[in-house]
């Protein structure tokens, strides 16, 4: 890992930066929405267009790199981004930040493929999968740090937009100014949706389901703990447990989902998100036990993502496996545009612990499917599936298609390292 770091200090370091902006603007903006009197369905709205511009970015960013270049579209989507962050303030009704996210949606999408591709480029084959450990442990970083950020100044003020652009801006300079070349960039053929969801029905529905979500999580938290009265300070702590809880849950999720029937796992993980967020909405407990079922759920849902990921991919051969990482995150991108929305809706319609119950009721849809599933067709065994790779909701297909890369190379080499036995 040290060494990774020593090679690549300078793409880790922008790309915790850039999360710092990234988790500032989301839950700034659900606290500012409350003090310009903004409406819950509205700002779900804001919250959706986000992932609306992200979708878009993550299909038109090739063919931008292709045309111009890493380093021309990096530096424009980059000054995009701090453009839009300080002109939130300026403009603090619902329709223009709806445009500022499909803008800014887009923009973090484009620099996630480039600098993504950067590091993959970086990295060997010895060293590719803790090369993408490290970009994943980044990323949660910088939310985290974010969400610190968040009290030092007033929401109400410019002060707290000015610093996310400020770091977004200097995100790129270690970046830019590496001596590394910008790498080749090749596109990742198509996989039509039928037959991916021929090779795994829950895979593709329980990606979808999980986008909502994901997107209702860090696109919703700080809509609701405004409207809940919590304080900026609790607001912040309570995103924070969410990503926390991320990064502790994975690995040994991760190390369980290579020992046993993954569907088992999934089922499990779903009731266990299902019932933690029914409980929430039902006792509407204290702030303590809030942060305990905040990390909890976001333990239950990153590791959740990758688990489906893995899943479908023990049912593809290792040559199809790019193609479906594309078409899954396309179809987690839709389910991602609907979670804010229809977490707004009942929101207004049963009370501000609809946030919970959207959540709760999605798990609920991936158990059930997941139980119903394990019904139709027998489980692959343990010792036949393919390695659980560490990945992130945020992460673009390149990283996806690295980390699944990285993932087969070392279950290989484990299997090579074995001895066999003989009767």
């Amino acid at each position: 890992m040290l060494s990774v770091l020593r090679s690549s200090w300078p793409l880790l370091l922008g790309v915790m930066l850039l999360m710092v902006g990234n988790g500032m603007q989301g839950t700034l903006l659900g606290i500012r929405g409350e003090i310009e009197g903004i409406g819950t369905y509205e700002m779900s709205v804001v919250m959706s267009a986000y992932f609306m511009g992200f979708l878009f970015g993550s299909r038109m960013t090739p063919e931008m790199i292709r045309r111009v270049g890493h380093v021309r579209v990096f530096a424009a989507l980059g000054s995009l981004i701090s453009a839009v962050l300080v002109l939130y303030a300026t403009a603090p009704n619902w329709v223009a930040w709806t445009a500022m996210r499909v803008l800014i949606g887009f923009s973090f999408s484009g620099v996630y493929i480039v600098a993504e591709s950067w590091l993959n480029a970086q990295s060997t084959n010895e060293n590719r999968g803790q090369a993408l450990s490290v970009y994943m442990i980044m990323q949660m970083l910088g939310v985290i740090t974010a969400q610190i950020l968040l009290n030092t100044g007033d929401p109400s003020g410019y002060f707290l937009f000015v610093i996310p652009s400020v770091l977004v801006s200097l995100a790129f300079t270690p970046i830019l100014l590496s001596v590394a070349p910008a790498p080749p960039f090749a596109t990742t053929k198509r996989m039509s949706f039928a037959r991916l969801f021929a090779a795994s029905p829950l895979g593709c529905v329980g990606i979808f389901l999980l986008g909502g979500v994901f997107s209702a999580l860090f696109g919703m938290s700080s809509v609701w703990g405004t409207h809940a009265g919590l304080s900026v300070r609790e607001i912040s702590i309570f995103v924070a447990a969410i990503y926390v809880g991320g990064l502790l849950f994975q690995y040994p999720i991760g190390w369980a989902s290579d020992r046993m029937d993954r569907r088992v796992l999934i089922l499990a993980l779903a009731i266990m998100g299902a019932v933690s967020m029914g409980l929430v909405f039902i006792m509407a407990p204290g702030f303590g036990v809030l942060l305990f079922m905040a990390a909890l759920i976001g333990g239950i849902a990153n590791p959740l993502y990758s688990l489906m990921v893995a899943y479908t991919n023990d049912y593809l051969d290792n040559s199809d496996m790019a193609a479906a990482s594309a078409g899954l995150l396309f179809i987690n991108g839709l389910g991602a545009i609907t979670g804010p929305l229809a977490t707004g809706w009942l929101m207004e319609a049963v009370g501000d612990n609809g946030f919970f119950l959207y959540i709760a009721l999605l798990m609920a849809l991936v158990a059930a499917y997941a139980g119903w599933r394990m019904t139709r067709r027998p489980s692959i065994p343990a010792d036949q599936t393919g390695a659980f790779a560490v990945l992130s909701p945020a992460a673009t297909t390149l990283a996806v298609e690295a980390a699944l890369e990285a993932a087969q190379d070392t279950s290989q080499s484990d299997t090579d390292d074995t001895p066999s036995v003989g009767h």
